[in-house]
């Protein structure tokens, strides 16, 4: 695996699918800053249709139609018709993503902590997807909102540091200092508590449901 950090405001995009797994792989393709995306949906639910407006197409798509698009991809159809879509899809050069089916997808879905530009992912390569999103959730503990500031801070930092005419080897020395002098990364460990008594409120849950 190769992780990555994509442009998706560079990058066409398809979304082929149906359900409620649709409408969040949308959600999150919006959030992620997609532009070209067209959305073919062949029972499109009232929310998926709101969600995608103009670029909806209602039917699953021609095999000439993925023709340019760099990314397909495919939530919440029967495993048949995935297979067929992903396979067109890849014929015509797309990179795919089939939701919940690793052993038929070019790419894994990290669970992402986002705080502000500073971005994590978290990534099993589909093997276990419920870990990557308990790991997240421990890191979210550790690293809380203020991150997001920290980050323009250093980002300022650096620019200037540039300016001054610091190299690339040097500005990251001068990043680890500025980073230890400010003591940013001198984790407190009460994150255990708040993560174990979020995973025993979460089983507890479970529990009660089962019964």
């Amino acid at each position: 695996m190769l992780p990555m950090t994509l442009d998706l405001s560079r990058i066409r995009l398809a979304l082929i699918g149906a359900g409620p797994a649709a409408s969040q792989r949308l959600e999150r393709l919006d959030m992620a800053g997609a532009a070209a995306l067209t959305v073919y949906a062949p029972a499109a639910s009232a929310a998926l249709a709101t969600l995608a407006g103009s670029r909806l197409v209602p039917r699953l798509p021609r095999a000439d139609e993925f023709a340019g698009i760099q990314i397909a991809f495919i939530v919440g159809l029967a495993p048949e018709a995935a297979i067929a879509v992903a396979a067109q899809a890849r014929a015509a050069g797309a990179i795919v993503h089939v939701e919940d089916a690793p052993d038929r997808s070019d790419a894994q879905m990290p669970a992402v902590l986002h705080r502000g530009d500073l971005t994590i992912a978290v990534s099993t390569a589909g093997r276990s997807p419920g870990l990557a999103s308990e790991v997240k959730r421990a890191l979210g503990y550790i690293i809380g909102p203020e991150w997001s500031a920290r980050l323009n801070e250093i980002s300022a930092q650096r620019k200037r540091w540039r300016a001054a005419g610091l190299d690339s080897v040097a500005v990251r020395q001068w990043t680890a200092d500025w980073l230890a002098a400010c003591g940013w990364l001198a984790f407190d460990t009460d994150f255990e508590s708040h993560y174990a008594s979020g995973a025993t409120n979460g089983l507890a849950s479970r529990r009660v449901h089962q019964h």
